[in-house]
Formats: C-alpha cells, structure tokens, sequence
C-alpha cells in the first residue's frame, strides 16, 4: 500500500502535475506509471524510515504523503524536457526530511484513527530556565 494516491496528488498539485505522467495519450499506462511511482516513492521512504520506525507506517501522517508524492513526481519526470528545478528541489527537500526522520531530528506525528481521541506521550514537564536576571529586589535595592 503506497502512502498517497493519484487524488493526492491532484488535491495538493492540481491534476496538471500528472502530465510528467503522460504515456502518449494511454490512459492505461499513465496509471500503471503513477502506481508505479507511488510504490517506488513508498519503498524508498521505508527504507529510510526502517532505521527508527515500524514500516510501513499505519495510519499514514501526512507528511509522509506530501513526501511520497513529490518523489513520485520526481521520478516519473525522467526526461529533462520535464524535470523542473521546482520538482528537483522539492524531491531534494523529502530527502532531507526523510534523513531528518530517520536520525532523530524529526519525529512523525502519530495519527488517531478516527474517533480515537488524540494520542499523547504523557505528560510534560514545565522548564524554567534562563540567563540570571538582570533586575531583582536585591540588585535595585536602594537605588
């Protein structure tokens, strides 16, 4: 199961992206190609995720479905008539993502099913720190 689908693509990039898609005019093959890409952009987003994180990750989060789509992209871009330095950056950013995951710089968002209430890691503690204060009772004292 891919982390996105054609409707993602088309809810966050309009149905206009999938013409990096276009097969000749065969509908067929346009969708067998964007299944395709999905699933590769999946497979690459386990294989980094696996180092930190149960694959595949269920439910999906976002995020990982906006990263899946942009690699998808990328790679169904393949001629240079096609690839922009738009889908390039974009493709270069879920990398980055993805290694950010992976290492402990990100963590995903876990998701609640629907109607699940929304999951916590317990309870955070208040942190009071900082610099030394500058004005107290002691230090203005008879000023």
């Amino acid at each position: 199961m891919a982390y996105a689908s054609r409707d993602d693509i088309e809810t966050l990039y309009s149905a206009d992206a999938l013409h990096v898609a276009d097969r000749g005019g065969n509908a067929g093959e346009t969708s067998a190609a964007i299944s395709r890409a999905l699933t590769q952009a999946t497979d690459e987003i386990d294989s980094h995720l696996r180092v930190r994180y149960d694959t595949p990750v269920t439910p999906v989060p976002w995020l990982l479905t906006q990263v899946c789509v942009d690699i998808a992209l990328y790679r169904l871009a393949n001629t240079p008539d096609v690839l922009s330095d738009e889908m390039r950056q974009r493709y270069e950013d879920a990398i980055k993502q993805l290694g950010n995951l992976a290492s402990g710089k990100m963590r995903l968002a876990e998701v609640s099913a629907p109607g699940e209430p929304e999951k916590l890691d317990g309870p955070r503690p208040i942190v009071r720190t900082g610099p030394e204060r500058l004005f107290t009772r002691a230090k203005t004292e008879g000023l």
